[in-house]
């Protein structure tokens, strides 16, 4: 079967943020740009998180997912602040194929059930926000890493697909967004446990990183974002500053018009050829996007 690359796109309010260790959001762009070079380019799928949703108690995306429906024929999971089914039911019709569920499912775990047995359960992706504590243990967050639950990362997975999960995303809190890798170790031991996919998110740096995690950690989709949208920046196929972002976030970053130094930037056509050249199947991609 071939792996799925999937571009990760962190929403605040209208715009596309990045962080590290989910902190310290800094504004990139606006995420229908990124979107529709990504969906040229050949992502499999994508996802988009309402980072701040569970914060505020609710999601803010389904204009966004409505206008990105109708123009993007990929597969689009939306994830953040779903609560109930009524919220996951009206996501999916705005054009969402997928959720992804974590505070709301942490609180109460039977809701994954409920779910999968009205939407099916390929609908279902369970998000895991995993912290590694100094002991070597592994905790589930909550409220997009903000909140620590107690709850065991491996325990809460098996769990999670013996309540109807179809997926599980596995989100390293300590490598996110720091370009150095993913955890090679816990995407291993949840991959190896459960009987659905794992998509490994969090610390891809180069394409090295990619390649690690879908031998080493058995992944069978992963999730990347910094890697992507840098180099859609560093491109200038998209002229970032043209647009208006004075109500939402910090902008130092695009001012500034440095790069993220542990990043090296790759288009999705570089990491599926990338993988493809070390025998690994990728779904075909089209050619490079000549840009927004």
């Amino acid at each position: 079967m071939s792996v799925r690359i999937i571009p990760r796109l962190d929403i605040k309010g209208p715009n596309l943020v990045k962080g590290i260790h989910l902190e310290g959001l800094r504004v990139l762009g606006k995420p229908e740009h990124f979107a529709r070079y990504y969906y040229e380019a050949g992502a499999d799928e994508l996802i988009y998180m309402d980072v701040v949703a569970s914060l505020y108690g609710r999601n803010t995306l389904l204009d966004m997912i409505r206008r990105t429906s109708k123009e993007i024929f990929i597969p689009l999971a939306v994830g953040g602040g779903l609560r109930s089914l009524e919220d996951i039911q009206e996501v999916l019709r705005a054009g969402a194929d997928k959720v992804a569920l974590n505070t709301a499912v942490l609180a109460r775990p039977e809701l994954i059930r409920e779910a999968s047995r009205r939407f099916g359960s390929s609908t279902i992706v369970v998000s895991i926000e995993a912290m590694k504590k100094p002991d070597g243990r592994y905790e589930a967050y909550a409220d997009n890493g903000r909140q620590h639950t107690g709850m065991d990362v491996f325990q809460w997975a098996l769990r999670a697909v013996e309540l109807g999960a179809g997926e599980i995303m596995l989100t390293s809190i300590n490598q996110e967004g720091t370009g150095q890798g993913f955890d090679f170790e816990m995407v291993g031991r949840v991959a190896e446990s459960v009987p659905v996919p794992v998509i490994a998110c969090g610390g891809a740096g180069r394409l090295s990183h990619v390649y690690d995690v879908l031998t080493q950690g058995k992944a069978d989709a992963v999730c990347l974002a910094s890697i992507l949208h840098y180099e859609f920046i560093a491109s200038q196929k998209y002229d970032l500053m043209r647009q208006d972002y004075s109500t939402e976030g910090n902008i130092d970053y695009l001012r500034s018009g440095r790069s993220f130094s542990r990043i090296t930037p790759a288009t999705l056509v570089q990491v599926k050829d990338f993988l493809s050249a070390r025998g690994i199947a990728c779904r075909p991609q089209a050619q490079e996007p000549a840009g927004v």
